[in-house]
């Protein structure tokens, strides 16, 4: 059973600093039919502002009752109706909020998408769109989610080609 109404407020958000602290996913399937990686291109979802303006990976602020991971698949399931695999942590940032004027530290995880949902809490608020890395790099609008689709793709990159150099020849 999903709930399909977002957490609101502020009184649980985590601080550091005077820094907020945010969680974020990049939700991301492999487009083929295929097993594995190798030559299945991949996909990742951006969704829009609230306001419908700007595009982005899901995130949100991280909780004092959560972890990490519950976080970012909160996120992604409030902002996107995506359920998956969170995988190893792509990284922190710090950054300014344009919207608010404060600071930030922010985490990015890779999320493999097992399912998406036909209904989520956010689905009238906000528009999702699976696209290529190339196009999702154009359209979101944060340099430091735009650096952690970076650092995902290069670490699949990495792992087909260990995939490969695993293969016994022929």
């Amino acid at each position: 059973m999903v709930c399909l109404v977002s957490r609101t407020g502020r009184h649980l958000q985590r601080y550091n600093k005077g820094r907020r602290l945010v969680v974020g996913c990049i939700p991301y399937r492999f487009k083929g039919e295929e097993k594995g990686r190798a030559n299945n291109p991949v996909e990742v979802l951006v969704i829009s502002s609230q306001k419908g303006q700007d595009m982005m990976f899901p995130k949100g602020g991280w909780e004092l009752d959560e972890s990490l991971t519950e976080a970012a698949c909160r996120e992604s399931l409030e902002e996107a109706g995506v359920l998956g695999n969170v995988e190893h942590e792509l990284g922190k940032w710090r950054f300014k909020s344009k919207s608010h004027g404060i600071y930030h530290e922010g985490y990015m995880f890779p999320l493999l998408v097992t399912e998406q949902l036909d209904l989520w809490p956010e689905q009238n608020v906000r528009k999702r769109v699976w696209m290529t890395v190339d196009e999702a790099r154009q359209v979101c609008k944060h340099w430091w989610m735009k650096e952690a689709l970076d650092r995902l793709i290069n670490r699949l990159l990495e792992g087909e080609l260990e995939e490969e150099e695993a293969r016994p020849s022929s």
